[in-house]
């Protein structure tokens, strides 16, 4: 049997373990991963999201999957108080170790260790196809937003433009894992392009967001559908 064929996509009662222990081997090359197999426009979207996020220093903003602090760091900078969630010990090391100005946090972000309303603003960057469940995560959100708090995620898309989504399907499945294999680790760059399977259709997103009593609900593409930025208001 060729072992390279099978899919790295993990059983879903295995997928924290999985993920977390992935997240914790890739941390130290991660960011720069991120800039080579975006050509640093990871870093453009982040900053389109925060935009979005219309911070201000009264607000308490909670980064989930926040890895090493990329969108954290661009959150502070708004004198807001932000905490970065992650399961990873790995990502917060490095996060720690950069000085974002935001709050370290270990924990699970279906769990989310704030009360009730305690916060006014969640981001998430490229995290959503990496939670067990979206739907669980989604509604420990709302537990967790004070009403009229404001929702912006950020992920990857699929272009509708039919030359650019083979363009975009031969870099993420092809060149992506290439230069993972070369840099950082075989498996976990393999896990996050066909990862995408786990967003479910916007159609769906919208339904789900909408039962929780979600409004304003907008979607933003990047780069021609690339990647996305969904924004909503509790």
């Amino acid at each position: 049997m060729d072992l390279t064929a099978r899919s790295p996509l993990p059983d879903p009662e295995n997928k924290a373990r999985f993920v977390e222990a992935m997240f914790d081997r890739i941390a130290p090359r991660y960011d720069l991963l991120n800039r080579i197999c975006t050509f640093s426009l990871d870093q453009r979207w982040r900053r389109r999201a925060i935009a979005l996020a219309q911070l201000t220093r009264d607000d308490v903003v909670l980064d989930l999957g926040c890895g090493t602090g990329d969108l954290a760091e661009m959150a502070a900078e708004s004198g807001a108080t932000v905490i970065g969630i992650d399961p990873s010990a790995g990502m917060l090391t490095g996060m720690k170790q950069r000085d974002t100005g935001a709050q370290p946090l270990r924990a699970d972000a279906s769990q989310l260790p704030v009360r009730d309303g305690g916060a006014s603003v969640v981001l998430s960057g490229f995290a959503l196809r990496n939670f067990v469940s979206i739907e669980a995560v989604f509604a420990d959100m709302t537990r967790a937003l004070r009403p009229g708090g404001r929702i912006v995620l950020l992920e990857v898309d699929q272009p509708s433009f039919a030359p650019l989504r083979w363009a975009h399907g031969l870099h993420f499945n092809k060149v992506v894992p290439a230069i993972g294999r070369a840099l950082s680790d075989a498996e976990a760059y393999r896990y996050l392009p066909e990862s995408t399977i786990y967003l479910p259709p916007e159609s769906e997103m919208r339904e789900l967001m909408s039962s929780l009593g979600w409004s304003d609900i907008r979607k933003y593409p990047m780069f021609g559908g690339v990647a996305q930025i969904l924004c909503a208001t509790r």
